[in-house]
């Protein structure tokens, strides 16, 4: 498989440079070959791994290439991209216009065989500056990153071997408590800020327990659960919004249009997970066919 993965590199690249690529993607294994053309890639566009969370970049990348990670769960290939793109937007690596370059495959082949062209404007219809600008102001990219991880593990785990389905606000945290209600008794209350940090990794048990209650998760934009349970009360105008769409992600739709929160929705009949931002879809992450 030598000669397919050389070959797709050679096409991706001609496809880069023909584009002027901004950056160029590699969602694929790392391999011997892959580091080899990764250093002929980098004279041309940036380089960007796509890796699972704790995959370090071999030293010889490490020192041209940057690394965006995604949760270790099952993905869609293009489920992969979204949420690389996704992170690099709120990361500062992509803004509106930028065109991406991505090389795909299947794992289990260990070879890439798909090369996907992304306009980051049509692709994420929502990006404006502001929109950049909130992001970067209001919400900590490694947060944002956690709360993303988080979100498309229970996806696609669920809970106990049962779907799950939940919101999580993250940011703007004062507006949005005020425009909603508490339905149960706030698990959360009277706990160190230290203690309920989402970047903690002890939490991670905790919060999928507590992902099977209705209503939605509110987090501080540095990471502090500041509830559970909670009922959001604001209404989004649903003709801005996709067809179909349920009560969570409409719910989701209008808290972020009054406040400058960021809305993750994981749909328990899909298990597919949905980020809003200004009341409408940023992105979408579809959960792979069983």
């Amino acid at each position: 498989m030598k000669t397919l993965t050389k070959t797709m590199v050679e096409h991706a690249t001609k496809i880069a440079r023909a584009v002027k690529a901004n950056a160029f993607l590699v969602c694929v294994d790392i391999t011997p070959e892959i580091i080899a053309l990764a250093d002929e890639i980098k004279k041309n566009t940036a380089v960007i791994f796509v890796t699972r969370e704790n995959e370090q970049l071999p030293n010889d990348i490490d020192i041209f290439a940057k690394k965006l990670d995604i949760p270790n769960v099952n993905l869609t290939r293009l489920g992969k991209i979204k949420i690389a793109v996704a992170k690099g937007i709120v990361l500062g690596l992509f803004k509106k216009g930028d065109k991406i370059v991505a090389l795909s495959g299947v794992p289990k082949f260990g070879y890439p065989d798909s090369v996907f062209v992304i306009d980051v404007g049509k692709e994420f219809e929502i990006l404006t500056s502001d929109f950049i600008s909130d992001v970067l102001e209001d919400i900590q990219p490694e947060v944002f990153n956690a709360v993303l991880n988080l979100a498309c593990e229970l996806a696609a785990q669920g809970r106990e071997y049962r779907k799950v389905g939940t919101i999580f606000v993250l940011g703007d945290d004062e507006k949005v408590m005020q425009l909603s209600q508490q339905m149960i008794i706030n698990p959360f209350l009277g706990y160190s800020e230290e203690q309920l940090n989402i970047l903690n990794p002890e939490l991670e048990e905790t919060i999928k327990e507590f992902s099977a209650i209705d209503g939605a998760f509110v987090i501080k934009e540095n990471g502090v659960l500041v509830t559970a349970g909670r009922h959001l009360n604001a209404a989004p105008d649903i003709r801005d919004l996709p067809s179909g769409l349920g009560s969570r992600h409409i719910a989701a739709a209008g808290i972020t249009s009054v406040t400058k929160s960021v809305a993750f929705v994981i749909s328990e009949s899909s298990g597919n997970v949905s980020v809003f931002k200004n009341g409408k879809l940023f992105v979408t992450i579809e959960k792979p066919i069983d």
